[in-house]
């Protein structure tokens, strides 16, 4: 008999699936879900996540074997823990797993060296020794005391040079109008994350939603709310704003910090977890525009890829690469020399020997970037509040037209996501499909250099623990460096900050 242990997720083809499996479609969706990953996984073994599309991780038993999976594109976290007893403790919080008998909490240094340069933990390690994540795209067995774990589905590109721009449109558009029936169901109500982008105002666009939730600043030209608004009002939805204060900012990093359970640098993801609380007021549903960046050349950085040639394999570790190794070298109290984020990649370099720079580094960046930083803030942010985040595009389908599309659809002289643009641009104004990428951008490097909001700051860089990690006069070097007005090292005063915080609510405070 086969019983479901942990699921967290959405099943986008559940209708099909409960034809094919004999599931009654009318049970509540937490129910039907549960007894369609059982039906599945009886019908399909380990192939079960080749017949599934949406957001998913689980762990299964049966019989003496326990089976866990994670979606292709890591959407959802899951974490997994051999003890010393060798039992496999397993979930979809490390939080769950720490309160686990035989869970040893311990700190792996080497994970700074890595975290220093991405801002976010890359690969299968985490900060506590022995914890791992199951990679996207892999599953795992437990059976006779031996772990297998196996990657079913990787990103693959081939290139299809028979078709147009307005082919590669088209094909866009009706998918995600497809899938846009099977992101909600009857009897939902669902809102949607508005940007001044495109890729969350194409969603906005396709769906059925009434209102729109934009985060906002004092500070102007930081504010996209202002143009979201503008697209709301296009669109006639009602339009939400969470203005943002620097100390609203500041007091909150401690609980982002916890509640992810990793530290991420990523200053963005105090103000969606702030756009978080206050959409869940009135919601408990909301879409957002994640995965279309990675899949369509979204970034301006991409941009440069034929520039960089096969110089790549040799610094691009993806979309952030904050400190290099002579200045982890300098700052750090015990540095690693084996330990370097760029042997994280070197498989994806392998695998893609022969095509060109710019798939390589959406590949890059669909395998590391996506999973460690962007789901990872997504997921774990929405569902501390109690708001559950569906992402559109974020499907196998979108990403199989990617995986396609030659790369001159995506970036050119002009402008990035080319096709992707086009496509949007059959609901939306040129104006609003075709603007200029700004990013998710944050005041906060004019925020840490002010001395009202920073005490808390300048108190961890110059506490004991600090020292621990750190030469404590490098850290400072930088930190002075920074509010002296060089704006460009808020990144890394930053990123030393949040991962302080962290250590502080995992092993001072607990």
């Amino acid at each position: 008999m086969t019983e479901l242990l942990e699921y967290r997720g959405h099943i986008r083809n559940w209708r099909s699936l409960c034809s094919e499996l004999g599931v009654d479609s009318s049970l509540s969706r937490e129910e039907r879900e549960k007894s369609l990953i059982i039906a599945a996984y009886d019908a399909w073994g380990h192939d079960v996540p080749d017949h599934l599309y949406g957001m998913f991780a689980f762990a299964l038993k049966s019989d003496d074997e326990i089976f866990c999976c994670r979606d292709h594109f890591g959407t959802k976290p899951f974490y997994y823990y051999l003890t010393d007893d060798n039992r496999l403790l397993f979930g979809t919080y490390i939080r769950d797993i720490m309160k686990q008998d035989g869970f040893k909490k311990e700190l792996d240094r080497d994970m700074l060296q890595i975290y220093l340069t991405l801002t976010y933990v890359g690969g299968e390690n985490t900060f506590f020794k022995g914890v791992k994540k199951l990679m996207p795209g892999h599953w795992l067995s437990f059976k006779d005391g031996k772990i297998d774990i196996c990657r079913y589905w990787a990103p693959t590109f081939r290139p299809d040079e028979s078709k147009s721009l307005d082919d590669w449109a088209d094909e866009i558009h009706s998918t995600l109008k497809q899938i846009m029936t099977e992101v909600k169901e009857d009897g939902e109500v669902a809102e949607s994350f508005l940007s001044g982008g495109v890729d969350s105002s194409y969603v906005l666009a396709m769906s059925d939603a009434k209102r729109a939730d934009s985060c906002g600043y004092d500070e102007e030209r930081f504010d996209e709310s202002r143009v979201a608004a503008k697209t709301a009002q296009l669109l006639g939805v009602e339009h939400s704003v969470a203005n943002i204060r620097p100390q609203q900012f500041f007091d909150i990093v401690p609980y982002v910090m916890y509640n992810m359970e990793q530290p991420l640098g990523d200053a963005s993801a105090i103000v969606f977890s702030l756009g978080c609380i206050s959409t869940a007021e009135h919601t408990k549903l909301c879409y957002s525009g994640e995965g279309a960046d990675e899949f369509f050349g979204g970034y301006n950085m991409y941009r440069n890829a034929e520039r960089y040639g096969e110089n790549l394999k040799t610094f691009y570790v993806g979309n952030t690469n904050i400190m290099k190794e002579d200045e982890k070298w300098r700052i750090l109290r015990n540095y690693n020399e084996n330990v370097r984020p760029i042997d994280l990649v070197k498989y994806i370099y392998d695998e893609t020997e022969g095509l060109d720079p710019l798939t390589k580094m959406s590949d890059v960046d669909i395998r590391l970037w996506l999973e460690g930083d962007i789901y990872l803030n997504v997921d774990k942010m929405s569902t501390a509040c109690g708001l559950e985040v569906r992402m559109p595009l974020t499907d196998r389908r979108i990403f199989d037209i990617a995986s396609r599309m030659p790369s001159r659809f995506k970036v050119n002289d002009e402008t990035n996501k080319v096709a992707f643009r086009t496509a949007a641009a059959k609901v939306l104004p040129e104006e609003i499909a075709f603007r200029k990428k700004l990013g998710f951008i944050v005041p906060v490097r004019i925020w840490l250099a002010d001395e009202r909001y920073n005490a808390d700051v300048t108190a961890k860089f110059t506490s004991d623990y600090a020292a621990e990690f750190f030469n404590p006069a490098e850290i400072m070097a930088i930190y002075s460096d920074y509010v002296e007005g060089n704006s460009d090292n808020w990144r890394k005063v930053w990123t030393i900050y949040t991962f302080l915080v962290w250590y502080e609510e995992y092993f001072i405070k607990r």
